[in-house]
């Protein structure tokens, strides 16, 4: 019969104890699946660069009339007499000038990380090309934000302040630089020392 018939002995079932790796197997969790479905949602190019193009947006901000030399002076008059009542006009100016100035460097020298950050992507590392790249856009933006202050009526366009725009991203340049390669260094060094467990402790 079984001759016969064989669609009537189909492969035997499986036994529990091959069943029981399959049924404790752990589901996947949230925590787990959050970032697979952040590369479904989101596009790679975006996650790269909302950060810079959203710091692009806050310097651009900052170059309009609510901004100008005669409104931060307002604000910034009424913290810094109130820690320095006995301060003077001149020493005044010269406080606000010295503050402008620093944000202008420290705009860019995030500013030149960000975007750094997504002409990098996923990948990882550090590349000249990817470093000339950020800067060259940076130190170009910095052009186009000072003409953008030319047509402000409160605002005045400076290529010094393009200059210290494009020297805090240079500074940011040479940062990611230096960082990339003090960690390549330190990565190359574990494998050394791992390799000779029984070498005693320089002193």
């Amino acid at each position: 019969m079984s001759d016969s018939q064989p669609w009537r002995n189909p492969r035997p079932a499986p036994q529990l104890p091959e069943m029981q790796p399959r049924l404790h197997r752990p589901a996947p969790q949230l925590p787990e699946m959050q970032p697979r479905l952040h590369k479904l949602l989101i596009p790679a190019w975006l996650r790269a660069w909302w950060p810079a193009v959203v710091w692009a947006g806050v310097i651009f901000t900052l170059s309009t009339d609510s901004f100008s030399s005669e409104h931060t002076a307002t604000i910034l008059s009424f913290f810094v007499k109130w820690l320095f009542p006995h301060l003077s006009e001149e020493q005044f100016h010269f406080i606000h000038h010295i503050i402008r100035k620093s944000a202008h460097f420290t705009e860019y020298f995030i500013f030149c990380i960000l975007i750094y950050r997504g002409v990098r992507g996923d990948r990882k590392g550090w590349r000249w090309t990817w470093g000339i790249a950020a800067l060259s856009v940076a130190a170009g933006y910095s052009i186009m934000d000072e003409i953008h202050q030319a047509f402000v009526v409160s605002r005045t366009a400076s290529p010094y302040d393009s200059l210290l725009d494009s020297l805090g991203a240079f500074f940011a340049f040479a940062a990611l630089w230096l960082w990339f390669r003090l960690r390549r260094q330190k990565s190359d060094s574990l494998p050394d020392e791992v390799s000779d467990p029984t070498s005693a402790p320089s002193l």
